[in-house]
């Protein structure tokens, strides 16, 4: 990806800032970086520089030097927004905070300027309903790393503008990301809320003594996660019986159904399990090494999507 496509204003220097900041430059666009912290936003850069060179060590960037040449810093959240078309915001995850930042935002960004948060489950509403350019507004919630995982989650407010979501959408796959619409405001979103599921029965099975941290997380990578990996779980049942969706309803729905009773009853996440959890997973990996082990699931993850996109080029998707 090349040339000039815009000017993106991106606000807050941490984990998702930078990854944001990864995915615009690499798709063309300027990007414009702030962080009230100049310290933070000096040793984002740093950071911004070798995810790049890794994204080119893996063959997904042709040219890390032209991205990196991209990214300039912006001393002010004014010198920020000047000339910027989109702002993806990444401040605090607070209704507080993302109440102040959206509405210095609203009074000096360009009119035409579309404001969107990361916020990962803080609906647009709660912090746009005051302000006059409130139509402009809403939410595009990222997985971590989003320069790796393109999932994007479009959360638009009751009276974000249809136009604004379009051109959101259009903006995130020219930047190669892969924008799902929230027909409808729900906290948690998609994405968190699917997770959310799959964590409280996980949390369960490990609780109740069914099965340790370690096999529960070898039923997914070795077993769920495989098929994930490349197809959704409408596509995986529709897969799994002989006639399809409707004949995997029939043939599974009273498993389901008897199950669903147990795991409809929520449990806390309370300081016994999670020192069980704490214990096991630092016993499988200790906390000194936690950077290392994120390093190592970035290059996996680059190193599964490579394999997608060459499969997808081989087997014509």
């Amino acid at each position: 990806m090349g040339g000039d496509k815009g000017t993106i204003a991106v606000i807050g220097s941490g984990l998702i800032g930078r990854a944001w900041s990864i995915c615009f430059a690499r798709a063309g666009h300027k990007v414009k970086f702030h962080d009230v912290s100049k310290p933070a936003l000096d040793a984002a850069l740093g950071l911004i520089d070798g995810a790049l060179k890794e994204l080119h060590e893996s063959g997904l960037l042709d040219d890390p030097a032209a991205a990196k040449a991209r990214i300039s810093t912006a001393a002010t959240l004014e010198e920020a927004l000047e000339g910027a078309s989109y702002v993806q915001e990444n401040v605090k995850e607070t209704e507080e905070a993302k109440q102040e930042i959206f509405a210095v935002m609203d009074r000096i960004a360009d009119p035409g300027a579309i404001l969107a948060s990361s916020s990962s489950n803080i609906r647009a509403s709660l912090f746009t309903e005051d302000l006059k350019g409130r139509a402009r507004c809403l939410v595009a919630h990222p997985a971590n790393p989003p320069h790796l995982v393109p999932i994007v989650e479009l959360s638009p407010a009751p009276w974000t503008d249809p136009e604004v979501v379009a051109r959101a959408r259009a903006l995130y796959e020219q930047a190669g990301m892969v924008p799902i619409l929230v027909k409808k405001e729900i906290p948690g979103f998609i994405l968190n809320r699917l997770q959310g599921a799959l964590l409280a029965e996980a949390f369960k099975l490990v609780a109740d003594g069914y099965a340790s941290t370690e096999d529960v997380d070898k039923t997914i990578k070795d077993g769920l996660g495989l098929r994930w990996s490349f197809m959704g779980p409408f596509e995986t049942i529709d897969l799994n019986a002989p006639a399809g969706v409707a004949d995997y309803i029939a043939r599974y729905a009273p498993m389901y159904w008897d199950m669903q009773h147990e795991q409809a009853q929520p449990r806390r996440w309370d300081k016994a399990l999670s020192d069980v959890l704490e214990g096991e997973r630092r016993q499988a990996l200790p906390a000194d090494r936690l950077g290392e082990r994120q390093g190592w699931r970035d290059r996996r993850l680059m190193a599964l999507i490579a394999h997608k996109r060459e499969a997808a080029k081989k087997i014509g998707e």
